[in-house]
């Protein structure tokens, strides 16, 4: 994880981990000499942050959602695999008896406070690199960002390709010229970098069983 993240992370780089979860990436981007901005709405998730990096000086905590505008919405919480938790109710309908994704329910629902890309910039500077793992809910995340950031990467499943694929296209509007992936949780870097129309061709013709990964744009 370390020598992936390193390839976009410098010592004192701001980053923005947007889905933190229980802080594995937040760790690893610590270790790498920066200063992170964690961003995560399940208040379960948000008190293991706190308690793992609630002292730290270089990790601000923000208790929010990310969107394409502030406001309030409800999230769908899957209790017994929370990191897919989502605010996306086409994310859910998608892996409704999807292959492999057949045992999961999302049983409970909170409500929770979104905020904009632009808006924790404003708040906490301009990063260095942003990573999105929002469940579906990363093409939203990307419309509330209206200025290019030095790189940036997005989750993408292949139940919902079409959310990845408004990603690469929103990403090429912004000026990112070269993509590469990473499958599932392999931590490497899938090839040489490409273009967006070869990074949505890449994506399309995945197998389904592939499941998960994420996609990386940086600017020329």
């Amino acid at each position: 994880m370390d020598r992936l993240n390193g390839n976009f992370i410098q010592p004192g780089d701001l980053v923005f981990d947007v889905g933190a979860h229980v802080g594995d990436r937040v760790a690893s981007f610590r270790r790498l000499g920066a200063r992170v901005v964690a961003v995560e709405p399940q208040p379960a998730m948000v008190r293991a942050l706190r308690l793992l990096y609630g002292r730290s000086a270089s990790v601000a905590i923000e208790a929010l959602a990310v969107g394409r505008e502030p406001g309030r919405t409800r999230m769908l919480i899957n209790a017994n695999n929370p990191t897919v938790s989502t605010v996306s109710p086409a994310f859910v309908e998608a892996a409704r008896d999807a292959p492999g994704w057949e045992t999961q329910r999302w049983n409970e629902t909170i409500d929770i406070e979104v905020t904009t890309l632009d808006a924790l910039i404003a708040r906490h500077g301009v990063p260095a690199f942003i990573k999105l793992d929002v469940e579906g809910f990363e093409a939203e995340a990307l419309h509330g960002l209206s200025q290019r950031v030095r790189a940036l990467s997005f989750e993408f499943t292949t139940i919902q390709r079409d959310v990845a694929l408004a990603c690469i296209e929103r990403c090429s509007a912004m000026g990112y010229t070269r993509f590469n992936a990473a499958l599932g949780e392999s931590q490497a870097l899938v090839g040489e970098w490409i273009g967006a129309g070869d990074v949505a061709s890449w994506l399309i013709a995945l197998p389904q069983s592939a499941n998960s990964g994420d996609i990386y744009a940086v600017a020329a």
